[in-house]
């Protein structure tokens, strides 16, 4: 199961820490979502998400300070902690009061303060989080970005995915990840590419070694992560197997249960790798926008089967 610390969390949102008597490094979280506790204050702890971190906005403070003794308010923030909750975040600059935080700290539940307003604050979470948390696979090959459009290599070894991506590099595009690329399912319908931070921005080339594209071409060709559009598998040019060459109907690979479009591209002698992603993206990119050249062609020749059946 995938998690992300609390420490993680404070340093990416920026967050204070109020309890800072709580090694948050060793405080997991496991859910990509978020909870404001409304019912729960009420004493209604049944159904309770326990697991979530636990937001305060101005809702729940004016609840806390107007409606409920301090006495009250410390036998609820108790029942609350003691349910094991990863955090609690008081947002737009809310202070909890000292024996809130005393009693944060004896139940070791750290708390949390920002100046962000709450919708905003939890937009941002539970869309960090659900990257952070997503399910994620490791595949060999090579992710860049072409024209926009997330770009993945696959093959085999020796066939020529990283010197097609240097020579899109060369030509302007930019790399996300070369040999291993890992892909995080962040929503039902987006898959997300990026490489591990040990081999980051290096290619491999046979005969030559590792090769460091940020220094040799600029920061303006290389990027942390990238959404997998489309699938380029490279294979060796086989005579005897007829090849799409319409392109009427899209193929397609499937990663964590998400359909990407998927070409075939046999390798010889002689091919212009990078010139036929560029194209292969473009042409995605038209049919993302409505406009597809092999159902373009069927049509006129339709037409003109149709206008010469009428003479």
């Amino acid at each position: 199961m995938n998690r992300v610390s609390v420490t993680k969390l404070i340093n990416k949102l920026s967050l204070t820490n109020l309890t800072p008597e709580i090694n948050t490094d060793d405080i997991w979280l496991y859910q990509p979502e978020i909870n404001r506790p409304a019912l729960q204050l009420a004493g209604f702890l049944e159904h309770f998400a326990n697991e979530r971190v636990q937001i305060i906005g101005n809702v729940e403070y004016a609840y806390i300070m107007e409606e409920m003794t301090q006495e009250k308010r410390v036998k609820v923030f108790e029942q609350i902690f003691r349910r094991g909750i990863p955090a609690l975040i008081f947002s737009r600059d809310l202070k909890p009061e000292a024996e809130i935080l005393s009693l944060a700290v004896r139940y070791n539940v750290p708390i949390l303060g920002t100046k962000v307003n709450t919708s905003d604050l939890t937009a941002e979470i539970i869309r960090w989080l659900k990257v952070e948390l997503a399910q994620m696979i490791t595949i060999h090959g090579v992710l860049v970005e072409v024209y926009g459009t997330g770009v993945l290599i696959t093959g085999e070894s020796g066939i020529g995915k990283s010197e097609a991506a240097l020579e899109l590099i060369r030509r302007g595009h930019r790399l996300v990840a070369d040999d291993v690329v890992e892909i995080k399912k962040v929503s039902e319908v987006t898959l997300v590419g990026s490489s591990p931070e040990m081999t980051r921005y290096l290619i491999e080339l046979r005969g030559i070694g590792i090769v460091d594209v940020k220094s040799l071409f600029g920061v303006s060709c290389v990027r942390q992560t990238k959404s997998v559009d489309m699938v380029i598998h490279l294979e060796e040019w086989d005579r005897s197997r007829e090849y799409d060459r319409m392109g009427l109907e899209d193929q397609y690979t499937e990663f964590m249960g998400i359909k990407v479009v998927c070409y075939n591209l046999p390798v010889r002698p002689g091919r212009n790798l990078a010139v036929i992603i560029e194209s292969a993206a473009v042409n995605h990119r038209q049919k993302a926008l409505g406009y597809n050249a092999a159902k373009e062609l069927y049509r006129r020749v339709q037409e003109n089967l149709a206008s010469h059946r009428d003479r």
